[in-house]
């Protein structure tokens, strides 16, 4: 059987479902609402997470681990990074070696500091080792659902994998490519939330287009160097899963992070801002993680920084620009 698991029924596991429904015979998504369940179901819709978009008849919701995984081929864990643990070990009972794990996850995992396809690699290893690849780019889920074109990389140590992956997942409007440095589309898809947030601080702020352009610039050596300090090439970062997906993420009207730093250039504080959303913004939980891992590789990191002080130490965003604005001169 032709057959696709989606671990994640929020609106990227959603759209990636739709966008991938007619690669496979029969794609199964694992949501943990059992009232979302049975709305896709019975109005193939989304409602709760992206509305306005048909399910194709070949996609079945369900909240039974046993259900969804049975007989698939392919696992594509689409949760949040802080779940990510709690939801592979629940599954455990039903994987086996012959299966390729995908994580479209963009963030790590606090307080171990691990990276998706390892916190599922340590959950997995214990039976069998797995193989992982990650999948990661510049996408917007409501883009993707709509048919609109993009291009994003499946990243695994494992060529043979990632190739795997590039050739099930490809399509008329998705276009992959394989690549062999899954350190480096993990690290530039999860600081990138982190850098996201600065830029909805200038936007909220209204800085400007040049302030905007050097947070990138800057945000982007500042991945560069996390990422190559833990065995990344550099030449990722300037690729999709780096340079792409900062720009889109920081620069885009439907980028979580960066409303979250429109808002907080507002005034208003972190749990009112959280408390009004559904949906997770991951750059939150990944702020301070990016920053233990900084210090752990002993990596200068300022922006980061700032967004750490700014979501966990209560530095106002005025505050902020004038530290990162003052620091020390010196060569780019």
């Amino acid at each position: 059987m032709n057959r696709l698991a989606i671990i994640g029924g929020g609106s990227w596991g959603t759209a990636l479902a739709i966008v991938l429904a007619p690669r496979f015979e029969s794609v199964r998504l694992w949501v943990y609402e059992p009232e979302l369940a049975a709305e896709l179901e019975k109005f193939r819709e989304n409602s709760l997470y992206l509305p306005g978009f048909r399910l194709p008849s070949n996609i079945a919701a369900s909240t039974d681990f046993a259900t969804v995984l049975d007989g698939a081929e392919i696992v594509l864990s689409v949760v949040p990074s802080h779940v990510v643990r709690d939801i592979f070990s629940r599954m455990l009972p039903w994987l086996r070696p012959g299966m390729v794990f995908v994580s479209a996850t963009k963030g790590l995992e606090n307080g171990t500091l691990d990276r998706m396809t390892e916190v599922i690699t340590e959950v997995v290893k214990p039976s069998f080792t797995p193989r992982t690849v990650v999948l990661s780019g510049p996408t917007f889920a409501r883009e993707i659902a709509a048919g609109k074109p993009a291009a994003v990389v499946a990243a695994s140590a494992d060529e043979a994998a990632s190739c795997v992956i590039r050739d099930r997942f490809s399509g008329p409007t998705f276009r992959v490519y394989s690549a062999t440095d899954p350190v480096g589309a993990e690290i530039g898809g999860a600081v990138k939330n982190v850098i996201a947030i600065g830029a909805g601080v200038c936007s909220g702020m209204d800085l400007g287009h040049n302030a905007l352009a050097a947070l990138i610039t800057r945000g982007l050596a500042e991945i560069t160097r996390l990422a190559v300090a833990m065995g990344a090439k550099p030449a990722t970062l300037s690729g999709l899963t780096g340079l792409g997906d900062l720009v889109l993420t920081c620069t885009g009207d439907l980028s979580r992070n960066r409303s979250v730093g429109m808002e907080l250039a507002e005034g208003k504080g972190l749990q009112e801002i959280l408390g009004a959303r559904r949906m997770v913004a991951e750059g939150v939980k990944t702020t301070a993680a990016v920053v233990e891992l900084a210090e752990r590789h002993s990596v200068e990191m300022p922006i980061a920084q700032q967004m750490h002080s700014m979501l966990n130490l209560g530095r106002s965003p005025a505050d902020a620009l004038r530290e990162l604005m003052d620091r020390s001169r010196k060569m780019e």
